[in-house]
């Protein structure tokens, strides 16, 4: 595979000036706009193998780090979903012509806020949008259902609250400032408008973001054609060979 150079974007201002790396690879569109989950990473197996099929197919591809992962700088800890969203818009106004997103769990979250941001700015360049096991109001609907009381006292009290992963990486940090800056980005309780067709990936499994979740998220899409595509023996990051293979082909019957 052609090796890539990490370029950088500066988004924000002053105390919250950060540094964007990005990986951008030529080519034609429709472009492949890849979003990673929370705390992952654009070189992870999802994100290489989106950038695999770019490549294959001569289409351009652009990932990149939120503030506070990988190679980006930023506090994590200090971070919003706001942030992210901010730095989204940053690096999709990197890319050309029309795009096919991409967004795994948090990032699904993120594809869909993208989407409502461009059509506020009648700018409708999005062609097609897979979502993996989207976290849609992740902030209000997931992530606090998880909470035992004690965690909101802690919440309260020292302003996060630390939860051990499930995936072995380490503990994963909850601030109250995440959660209340959510807030502000909800989508569900009223009808989300995407401007193009939707594939659904799920995984029958999945603990973090329940099949139930996706399918309350069709009950919100009432305007776009949208595919559900339910993986029973699937888990939350679906990175199997497997699931990546269906990922791919849910890329191609965008394009």
């Amino acid at each position: 595979m052609t090796s890539l150079q990490t370029q950088c974007l500066s988004v924000g201002e002053a105390d919250n000036l950060r540094k964007i790396a990005y990986l951008q690879r030529p080519g034609k569109a429709p472009g492949l706009f890849w979003l990673n989950g929370f705390r992952s990473v654009m070189t992870g197996l999802k994100a290489s193998a989106i950038d695999a099929l770019g490549q294959e197919h001569g289409l351009g591809v652009t990932r990149f780090d939120y503030s506070g992962h990988g190679e980006s700088g930023g506090d994590f800890h200090a971070a919003t979903i706001g942030d992210w969203l901010e730095e989204t818009l940053a690096v999709f106004a990197l890319t050309e012509g029309p795009q096919v997103v991409l967004g795994s769990s948090m990032g699904g979250w993120l594809a869909l806020l993208l989407a409502r941001a461009l059509q506020a700015r009648g700018e409708n360049r999005i062609k097609g949008m897979v979502l993996i096991a989207p976290a849609v109001d992740a902030t209000r609907e997931l992530i606090p259902k998880r909470f035992l009381a004690e965690d909101f006292s802690r919440l309260d009290r020292d302003g996060f609250v630390e939860r051990e992963s499930a995936y072995g990486d380490g503990p994963y940090r909850y601030t109250k400032k995440l959660i209340a800056d959510g807030d502000q980005h909800l989508l569900f309780g009223k009808v989300i408008e995407t401007g193009c067709p939707v594939h659904i990936l799920q995984g029958g499994q999945d603990r973090d973001v329940p099949p139930a979740h996706a399918q309350r998220l069709l009950t919100h899409i009432l305007h776009d054609p949208v595919t559900l595509t339910m993986i029973p023996d699937g888990d939350h990051r679906l990175s199997r060979p497997e699931d990546l293979a269906r990922l791919r082909a849910a890329v191609v019957g965008m394009l």
